[in-house]
């Protein structure tokens, strides 16, 4: 048995205990790849004490927030790299749709923890209602997510509570908004096209009928 049969072999029991052990919303086995589960948001603290104490996931990795919301202005905001490599040219917004284990909310927390002897992780996300965007600190349980709970709070607008120093990390403290909320106009892209394929310079030697060695090849032959 490889060793990715192995750590498969673990997460599909880790899955089924935690089935057995938890009431999840959600769930999602890639194998080869990673797990991934959804928890209700009044059982986040619950759960991440529980993979750390039970399952020895006593690494924490990240924590963030996810906007599902497909952004309001369409694909004006999109990158040419987006709009013309990757076909992505409608301006219709497109419709809301979430990742892996699921989601009916606009806005999910989602972190990971990691258990470093069995070498195997899991991503655990809640749903946050539209008109509540609160959820309990983890940092009684994970002291590291301090700094990642208050760059969700000032990015998102997502209030951790219990939270001991919810000071913004980035933005002046008379800053209006969420930058990386889906609806936050970016003004710049606004007034200046977002950088592209316009924009891409050639190289030295480089010309609009080919590339810099091509050009030189031809140079030395005549």
């Amino acid at each position: 048995m490889t060793t990715d049969e192995k750590v498969d072999t673990v997460r599909a029991g880790v899955l089924d205990a935690l089935s057995s052990e938890l009431t999840l919303v959600g769930s999602h086995l890639a194998l080869g790849d990673d797990l991934w589960i959804r928890v209700d948001r009044a059982a986040w603290v619950a759960t991440l004490t529980h993979l750390r104490d039970k399952h020895g996931c006593r690494w924490f990795d990240f924590l963030s927030v996810i906007d599902w919301l497909p952004s309001p202005f369409g694909r004006s905001m999109d990158s040419e790299v987006d709009t013309v490599v990757h076909g992505k040219d409608s301006k219709e917004p497109d419709a809301m749709a979430t990742g892996v284990a699921g989601g009916d909310t606009r806005f999910q927390v989602f972190t990971r923890v990691y258990n470093v002897t069995q070498h195997w992780g899991v991503t655990i996300k809640t749903d946050l209602p539209d008109d509540d965007l609160s959820l309990a600190t983890l940092i009684p349980v994970f002291p590291g997510a301090n700094w990642h709970e208050r760059e969700a709070m000032e990015m998102f607008g997502v209030d951790f509570v219990g939270h001991p120093n919810p000071r913004k990390l980035y933005l002046p403290g008379g800053f209006e908004g969420f930058p990386l909320r889906k609806d936050f106009p970016l003004l710049a892209r606004m007034v200046k096209p977002w950088p592209g394929i316009v924009d891409v310079e050639q190289m030295p030697g480089e010309t609009d009928e080919g590339d810099g060695d091509a050009a030189a090849e031809g140079g030395d032959a005549g």
